[in-house]
């Protein structure tokens, strides 16, 4: 970026003098030096690749500059160098950053892990030191140092990271916690069971950086047809030079000729019709909340034929809320068991604690003081609300709920009045936006490491009918990859670390940005800002219309191309009108490219 704006900088420069009628050694210094500055790196690009034994439109765009400066058009050089070093410095700004993205990952392991000794003494060990078969110790508020079994305690373990469950995890003796995830309430002794580096946290690294490193990157029309153009350009202007030297024909017309030709055959137009509307599009998408990190991505996005839906902060918000309040005793209304349900839960930090307390807020409720309040891990919360003892925990198995809504008992002195069902809400315009991406796409699919149940629940309320559910984070990349041997371009939309694998082996990979991980955001190829739903279809619907914009422009740029070089060679084409017609065409492409700026271009239905 910092070699692309000194090379414009010293574009307009010289161009000011050169209007300004300066002395011409002042303006042709400062367009060598342009030449310099934005030149070196594509001409040492094309060189590696001749070294390759490939020839790139890089290696042109410098022949076709120092062609132009040789025959006294150096305006016309450094405006080429200057269009190809901005080009290839917005590319190069969008590069993939996979490495600090793992780095980010596997910081959520802890450091260190406090691990109990056969002798019972506490000592404070590094996190990959940790062996299998250590005890060690989880306070409340602690991450799990590594993946183990439960051996003593009982606690709430939030566990979205790995599998994507909305709600905490109860844990006890004898059940499986992961590296990464947040204790609860509770205290637990754990056996390890992996060492860090064969934990699910760090299987799911290693998959973000193999799918980052085997990930084919999709080339921009112009790269599919590079060689043989570079190599057809090349060939003609060396014949187009050399065979009337044969002849007996003069020096410099035959270099003023070839020199020409190379200006007017040079990829100038073809670069302006591919990259101007993929940025307008891609900032166009910036002002309505979706940030699509290059023009590669933008490319791609439009190719999309399946749209593949994580559940939990995506399709929905991604915090508990109380979906329903049903009283059990007829001596109490609705409103009377929120508020004392409300009451009780207020001290706990527990996410299902922070949903009823938020749901007596809305309603206004004014909530009495509680006192002798106790969590009990994995079991609920206790308290006594107006001289009564109030118990909330997991209802047994009598009270059902919903499909996918988890019930919560409510008692007072040990008598049932009432249940709450939680469960996590759809985002309101989750169906809006799976009808539009429909009709634009084939039938989109949800993939979650949620329950089958919840997962149903979600996908009936929105509209999919193909549901993959109870899927950890190399089952959702599995699917993933066989979506896309079976022909499908697949775009996965996402928001944990555990969505990163499959976003990142994905055709194009979305992340939805409010609540999602710093990984998730590193891998993802878009991000939606504004969390609306609304917009991975637009986002699609914009990139086929700049795909199409791109079309039309290499078809009248190489229109332009043809006619000229054409031209030149069975005839006479004089230097300015190929320079004006090389440069029309550059323009008119430009401006076409332009049109997806405006607002209209994008349509949220």
């Amino acid at each position: 970026m910092r070699w692309a704006a000194a090379a414009l900088g010293l574009f307009l420069a010289g161009l000011g003098l050169q209007l300004a009628g300066a002395p011409a050694w002042s303006w042709w210094a400062l367009y060598l030096a342009c030449y310099v500055t934005g030149g070196w790196e594509p001409g040492l690009a094309g060189l590696q690749a001749l070294r390759e034994k490939t020839l790139d439109v890089d290696l042109l765009m410098v022949l076709a500059a120092i062609g132009a400066a040789a025959i006294g058009e150096i305006t016309d050089g450094a405006l080429l160098i200057v269009i190809f070093a901005t080009s290839g410095a917005l590319e190069a700004l969008a590069t993939a950053r996979t490495e600090d993205s793992v780095r980010g990952l596997l910081n959520l392991a802890p450091d260190t892990a406090t691990v109990v000794t056969s002798g019972g003494v506490e000592q404070v060990r590094p996190a990959a030191e940790l062996e299998v078969g250590d005890e060690v110790l989880i306070r409340p508020g602690e991450r799990v140092p590594a993946d183990g079994t439960v051996l003593s305690g009982a606690s709430d373990v939030d566990q979205a990271t790995i599998t994507g469950e909305p709600l905490p995890v109860d844990v006890s003796a004898g059940s499986e916690v992961f590296a990464g995830t947040l204790n609860g309430t509770g205290s637990l002794r754990v056996w390890v069971s992996r060492r860090a580096e064969d934990s699910v946290v760090a299987r799911i690294a290693a998959l973000v950086e193999e799918a980052g490193r085997t990930k084919a990157r999709t080339q921009l029309f112009i790269e599919k047809v590079e060689q043989r153009y570079s190599i057809g350009m090349v060939a003609a202007t060396v014949a187009l030079f050399a065979i009337p030297l044969l002849f007996g024909s003069d020096l410099r017309e035959s270099l003023l000729r070839a020199m020409t030709f190379m200006i007017v055959a040079s990829p100038c137009a073809v670069v302006l019709a591919t990259m101007p509307p993929l940025l307008a599009a891609i900032a166009n998408a910036g002002r309505h909340g979706v940030l699509v990190k290059s023009a590669v991505v933008m490319e791609r996005l439009g190719t999309t034929t399946k749209v593949a839906f994580d559940k939990t902060g995506t399709l929905t918000r991604g915090t508990p809320e109380v979906a329903e309040v049903r009283v059990l005793d007829a001596a109490w209304s609705r409103d009377e068991l929120l508020r004392v349900a409300a009451a009780a839960e207020r001290p706990s930090e527990h996410p299902l604690a922070t949903a009823v307390v938020r749901a007596a807020e809305r309603e206004e409720l004014a909530l009495p003081p509680a006192d002798d309040f106790a969590a009990l891990p994995g079991r609920g919360v206790t308290a006594r609300v107006e001289g009564h003892h109030v118990e909330i925990g997991a209802a047994p198995a009598e009270f059902e709920a919903q499909p996918g809504h988890t019930p919560v008992l409510v008692r007072r002195d040990g008598e049932p009045i009432g249940l709450l069902a939680i469960t996590d809400q759809p985002r309101p315009e989750a169906p809006e936006a799976v009808a539009a991406t429909r009709r634009l796409t084939s039938d989109p699919v949800l993939l979650t490491g949620d329950t089958a149940a919840g997962a149903g629940r979600l996908a009936a309320h929105v509209g999919i009918t193909d549901v993959r559910a109870g899927l950890l984070p190399e089952q959702k990349l599995d699917e993933v990859d066989e979506m896309q041997s079976a022909g499908h371009r697949v775009t996965f939309v996402g928001d944990g670390i555990n969505d990163a694998p499959a976003m990142a082996t994905a055709h194009a990979g979305v992340a939805m940005g409010g609540a999602a991980s710093d990984l998730t955001l590193q891998t993802a190829d878009t991000i939606i800002v504004r969390d609306d739903l609304n917009a991975i279809p637009a986002v699609i619907d914009l990139s086929r219309r700049a795909r199409r914009v791109v079309t039309a422009n290499l078809v009248i740029a190489g229109t332009f191309i043809a006619v000229l070089a054409t031209w030149d060679l069975v005839g006479h084409l004089p230097l300015p009108l190929g320079v004006a017609g090389h440069e029309g065409s550059t323009i008119l492409v430009a401006l076409n490219g332009l049109r997806l700026l405006r607002r209209n271009a994008w349509k949220t239905r």
